[in-house]
């Protein structure tokens, strides 16, 4: 049996994202990875209650009480190093980790993104942002990315991506609804056990 490789995940709210991974997990899906550690950007992230239901350890690592960047990702690779992580995922997590952070991940991180980048995509597009920017534009049809990540912001390669169709009276919220329904939910667990596969091959 390949060593299975073992999985953060970065959050910052509900977890919706975070749940659809543990519930792949459950049903062993997730055949090749083990989610082991979740850190959470805010205390009180109702992820953190999801983690600790499924039995798997939370920890909190703000930006603010961290009081800069560079201790902020100092603390977070503090802990992947305690428990041993082998990739990350970033399931709404709301910081934009550095370059220097980044770089030291490559094809180890990756990130669901709700639209189908190019479009929507980049600093300042997160959340019903994206949703509201879809619905401005008129677009018929939108989706979700999962893509490695980067130093830039939505930047990197893409591993799968799922069209959504927009609907005529669709709000931020109901588009946003349907997209984690039937593109991010799938996309992001498959992802994971793509990647976890190729960690767990590469160790034999």
């Amino acid at each position: 049996m390949l060593k299975k490789a073992r999985i953060a995940v970065l959050v910052s709210g509900g977890g919706t994202n975070l749940q659809a991974l543990l519930d792949s997990q459950s049903r062993g899906e997730l055949a090749h990875g083990e989610i082991c550690l979740v850190i959470s950007s805010q205390h009180g992230a109702y992820a953190l209650e999801r983690a600790k239901n499924a039995g798997v350890d939370g920890r909190v690592v703000n930006r603010k009480e961290a009081g800069s960047q560079e201790a902020f990702e100092a603390g977070i690779s503090a802990l992947l190093s305690e428990y041993n992580i082998d990739f990350i995922i970033l399931a709404g997590f709301m910081s934009i980790l550095s370059e220097s952070f980044t770089s030291r991940w490559p094809e180890r991180i990756i990130n669901v993104h709700p639209a189908l980048i190019p479009a929507f995509a980049g600093k300042g597009y997160y959340g019903l942002k994206v949703h509201e920017a879809a619905l401005e534009r008129g677009v018929k049809v939108t989706g979700a990315t999962v893509h490695f990540v980067n130093e830039i912001p939505d930047g990197g390669r893409i591993i799968f991506q799922k069209v959504v169709e927009v609907m005529d009276d669709d709000t931020p919220q109901t588009l946003q609804r349907r997209v984690m329904e039937q593109a991010e939910w799938i996309l992001l667990p498959r992802a994971a056990e793509l990647v976890s596969r190729s960690i767990a091959e590469e160790r034999g």
